[in-house]
């Protein structure tokens, strides 16, 4: 009798468990409930591949490549990029609207607009590396995030910024297809 009680004692954490993994692994996309059409959002992110160039005693860090991506509340997209200090023309394109919808969604539901801005500093001996940064303007709140790739740095990238990072790297990889 004891050995049942313990069973469903037991039992009873790994069933609310199975309650709450369900809906997160059969819904994995962020809900756009939250999105309304009167939100203005615009997003303006910026990948700088740099590389620190050493003159004896003085350093120097310099940018070898640097993508622009611009989204504004209307889909339309601008794409631009420097090559080792010569600007690139310019691509305008549009984004649809589920597209635009899901990169609201996922920065009013995630809390991106809470998250602290901290300092990630280059790891000793890193030369090499990617700086990124993203500007959200929501509904005339602005929050700015600069961060490094994550082996570039020893403090921790929120996933919240990478979840962010790869849909505007596949907005950027579809205007250069």
């Amino acid at each position: 009798m004891v050995r049942a009680g313990v069973l469903i004692v037991g039992i009873i954490p790994i069933i609310f468990a199975i309650l709450i993994a369900v809906p997160m692994i059969t819904q994995p996309e962020i809900p756009i409930g939250a999105v309304v059409p009167e939100d203005k959002i615009t997003i303006e992110y910026t990948t700088h591949e740099l590389k620190v160039i050493s003159f004896g005693v003085t350093e120097r860090t310099g940018s070898l490549f640097t993508e622009i991506l611009t989204v504004k509340d209307d889909g339309e997209v601008k794409y631009s990029t420097v090559v080792e200090g010569y600007p690139q023309p310019e691509k305008k394109s549009k984004i649809g609207e589920e597209k635009l919808k899901k990169l609201t969604a996922i920065i009013k539901e995630t809390g991106f607009m809470e998250i602290p801005s901290d300092t990630y500093p280059v790891k000793e001996g890193i030369e090499e590396y990617k700086k990124s940064t993203i500007k959200v303007t929501l509904n005339g709140k602005t929050k700015q995030i600069h961060w490094l790739e994550q082996n570039a740095t020893e403090n921790f990238i929120p996933p919240i910024i990478t979840m962010i990072e790869l849909e505007l790297n596949q907005i950027i990889k579809q205007l250069n297809q």
